[in-house]
């Protein structure tokens, strides 16, 4: 996402950006909203924003059959209200200047990414409870694509508050008793989806892997490990 603004102007990029932040508005209890000072009125826009975006964006990710200049000016309009709607109620200058903004709040509205660095490195103090999502898809040749997801978004991404993502696995007939088990390989990714390659020897064979959002500067405030996931190696 790009970080010179907070709202990104290209499709692809406020894609992720809109169905996130729109997503994010309404979770928790109280919710983020509420929590924020953003009025009910004013999240409800937000969410209106994305539920007209989302199907048109469908037909524009169909470059074949669906993408056309209407559907590509359609977005950008909605972009350009979504904007504008942001600089006339000052949404995201409001959250961060909310008492209760955290930092989570500021990776998801693209808030200071200087000031969110700076803070991580800091004053990051209690443990990451967010679990790790993830979908494993066998590639062939003893390689498996990865992908991570956190609960705040609809794609592939390391968790705003994490620089990383921490596995351990094994290849195997028998599983592992649990993730601290001996004889497990360890590694990370900064990367939200990436290509773990096991060697073509490994084929037919299960992988066993457990995930968890790391720190590498704090790695005791880390997250749980993910129940174990199993694939067999194509």
């Amino acid at each position: 996402m790009a970080t010179g603004t907070r709202i990104p102007r290209g499709i692809d990029d406020f894609d992720t950006y809109i169905v996130n932040t729109s997503n994010y508005l309404f979770k928790g209890t109280p919710t983020n909203a509420e929590r924020l000072g953003i009025l009910t009125d004013e999240s409800t826009q937000w969410k209106a924003f994305a539920d007209k975006w989302m199907p048109d964006y469908q037909k524009y990710k169909d470059k074949k059959n669906s993408r056309t200049i209407a559907v590509r000016d359609k977005l950008l309009q909605i972009i350009s209200d979504t904007i504008e709607y942001d600089q006339k109620n000052r949404i995201l200058d409001r959250i961060a200047a909310s008492p209760n903004v955290i930092i989570e709040d500021l990776g998801i509205f693209n808030i200071n990414i200087g000031i969110l660095q700076k803070t991580r490195r800091s004053v990051l103090t209690t443990p990451i409870t967010e679990p790790v999502t993830v979908t494993i898809q066998p590639l062939g040749g003893g390689s498996m694509n990865i992908k991570c997801y956190s609960t705040t978004g609809q794609r592939s991404a390391i968790y705003s508050v994490a620089d990383s993502v921490q596995y351990v696995y094994i290849v195997s007939d028998t599983p592992p008793v649990s993730a601290e088990a001996p004889g497990l390989s360890k590694e990370i990714s900064t990367r939200g989806t990436f290509t773990l390659a096991l060697g073509s020897g490994s084929s037919a064979k299960n992988l066993y892997i457990y995930f968890r959002w790391y720190c590498t500067k704090h790695p005791e405030l880390s997250g749980p490990w993910s129940a174990m996931q199993t694939s067999l190696i194509l």
